[in-house]
């Protein structure tokens, strides 16, 4: 199953991401999404799974739960918006993790791509970065990668072009 990994969009969808997730079976946003039209946008395109982030207003919370557990070709998945990183992880966040258990987890928030392994926990830390126009980070960002038989493969980072820029795309 090929997985498209997106955060913070902030209101805005780089029409990059249709090129770039053309081939994905499934998209998972982990949360800052900005606004009901980019939901809607990413949902109309691919079957996608969504959390709610800090800037998400009271219609994307009552839309999207705060954390999402769910299985992806044998792999338990855990996502949440605000994670950290191994081993810095909120008390909260820490026992949510060592009773859920996932082999994946994704995050978003910090705006900092970041891909790595937990190996106290056995698991995989992703967060995509930033896909949106606002915020401190200097690219945007976007993770594709391959689940086949409880198996990650083939991850690969995305760039979208330098925070604040225009896309071709967006010119039409």
């Amino acid at each position: 199953m090929k997985i498209g990994i997106i955060s913070d969009t902030h209101s805005y969808l780089d029409p990059q991401v249709r090129k770039y997730f053309k081939d994905c079976d499934q998209l998972w946003h982990a949360g800052d999404i900005g606004n009901v039209a980019v939901a809607d946008e990413l949902e109309a395109f691919k079957p996608t799974i969504f959390v709610y982030g800090n800037i998400d207003d009271q219609k994307m919370r009552i839309r999207y739960p705060r954390n999402q557990i769910f299985e992806c070709e044998g792999l338990k998945v855990f996502m949440t918006h605000i994670g950290g990183y191994p081993p810095n992880y909120k008390p909260e966040l820490r026992k949510q993790l060592d009773e859920i258990k996932p082999r994946i987890f994704v995050c978003g928030h910090s705006h900092i791509l970041k891909i790595m392994p937990d190996k106290k926990r056995n698991l995989i830390h992703f967060n995509s970065g930033a896909a949106g126009k606002h915020g401190f980070h200097h690219m945007r960002t976007l993770i594709r990668l391959e689940i086949n038989n409880a198996k990650i493969e083939n991850v690969e980072v995305i760039e979208l072009g330098k925070r604040g820029t225009i896309t071709d795309e967006d010119n039409v």
